[in-house]
């Protein structure tokens, strides 16, 4: 696959080319896998992408496979736990962060039936095509906004972004990259 034209990201690490051509733009309207790529940018806060990728695995296995109906339901000594767990960035505020964010989308999952219908509203149900790249946009401060309203934590507007970007709700592949073509008919 390296004859292919990418987003020239995509060939920084090793590790970001199956991500890029395998998963980053895909349309996802899964509640977990939506909950568990919110959270994982809210963790890449102040880091890399390339620091959580790498620690995805570890992530998945210590919260549960990202089900938030068990992350909900978090104790104090649960949180601590985590707190050690080498595998994954040991900040406090953000292991809070996504057991507040499981909660919170519990929440929204009541009054809309599911994440995904609440979440794909902010881009009125289908993949923008940008391929600009930036790092935040009006809609992705409306998220922001509209998140932080109803209690999710390290959801500003770059996360927010970044989040729409890796959840398909933004396909922001280059003109030239190969996968821009084929997420354009993708819903």
């Amino acid at each position: 696959m390296k004859d292919k034209s990418r987003c020239k990201w995509a060939e920084a690490h090793e590790l970001f080319i199956p991500y890029h051509d395998k998963e980053w733009g895909v349309p996802i309207h899964n509640d977990k896998k939506l909950f568990e790529m919110l959270c994982l940018e809210g963790a890449q806060s102040g880091l890399s992408w390339l620091t959580i990728l790498k620690k995805r695995a570890s992530y998945r296995k210590a919260f549960d496979n990202f089900d938030f109906n068990k992350i909900s339901k978090y104790d104090s000594k649960k949180k601590n736990n985590l707190l050690k767990d080498e595998g994954i960035v040991r900040n406090k505020l953000k292991v809070n962060a996504f057991v507040e964010n499981a909660k919170a989308l519990i929440k929204i999952r009541e009054e809309f039936g599911t994440f995904d219908k609440y979440i794909w509203t902010f881009v009125d149900g289908k993949p923008i095509r940008a391929g600009k790249q930036p790092a935040k946009t009006s809609i992705s401060e409306a998220m922001s906004k509209d998140l932080k309203k109803r209690g999710f934590k390290f959801v500003g507007p770059t996360v927010c972004y970044a989040f729409m970007q890796a959840a398909g709700l933004v396909n922001d592949h280059t003109s030239n990259c190969f996968r821009a073509k084929e997420l354009a008919t993708k819903k």
